[in-house]
């Protein structure tokens, strides 16, 4: 009898590999795409994603249901990872001189424009709130995990997954809020300014009256 698809990841087996990566590649990109926000470097985290996954083979437990959320919580940590390398990449650069003219590679990536900019403003967004309950966040709500599995992917308790997500949907909807409140904001003053001339200037009678 085979042994059971688990005990055939612990063994290193290359074909329950590939099958692991046709079953759930897509998944641990669209995660990572989410957390990053670039499509190039997602595409880099799930390469590492399952490096690692190979490498820690052995610590997969012999009994349970979808690997998908010891997946996920690999391609997190790949993430947060990758994110303190580029910050300490950026810091050097920055040390640097600056580099000569780059050649315009623009159209190569105009397609892509529209969705870059929906997801940098769902970065902006999610930049002002704090990476723990940003990945809880993104496990629950844009990957699907319920509170359990989203407890197995970090290495979290459950009643943590629960604190994390509800102060992340507060601090949400308060940016957003507040982001309503600023697009107000200038049709208000408009809408004063245009009242104050109306004010202002009263339009003549056609009597001879004074502006008084």
């Amino acid at each position: 009898m085979e042994p059971p698809f688990r005990a055939r990841i612990r063994a290193g087996d290359e074909n329950s590999f590939r099958v692991l990566f046709q079953d759930h590649g897509r998944a641990v990109y669209n995660h990572c795409f989410r957390l990053t926000g670039d499509w190039s470097v997602a595409e880099d985290c799930v390469s590492l994603t399952f490096l690692e996954t190979w490498r820690m083979r052995e610590k997969v437990e012999p009994d349970g249901g979808s690997l998908l959320p010891w997946l996920l919580g690999i391609a997190t940590n790949v993430v947060h990872h990758r994110r303190r390398t580029a910050r300490r990449h950026r810091a050097l650069m920055e040390r640097m001189p600056p580099p000569g003219l780059l050649p315009d590679f623009a159209d190569e990536v105009v397609g892509r424009l529209e969705d870059q900019e929906r997801i940098a403003a769902v970065r902006k967004a999610l930049d002002q709130v704090s990476r723990p309950d940003r990945e809880v966040l993104a496990l629950c709500v844009w990957a699907g995990l319920d509170y359990a599995a989203t407890a197995e992917a970090l290495g979290i308790p459950v009643g943590t997954v629960r604190s994390r997500l509800s102060r992340a949907r507060r601090r949400l909807e308060k940016l957003a809020l507040k982001n309503l409140e600023q697009n107000l904001e200038p049709a208000a003053a408009r809408r004063q300014q245009t009242g104050d001339r109306h004010e202002a200037v009263r339009p003549s009678s056609g009597k001879g009256e004074g502006p008084w």
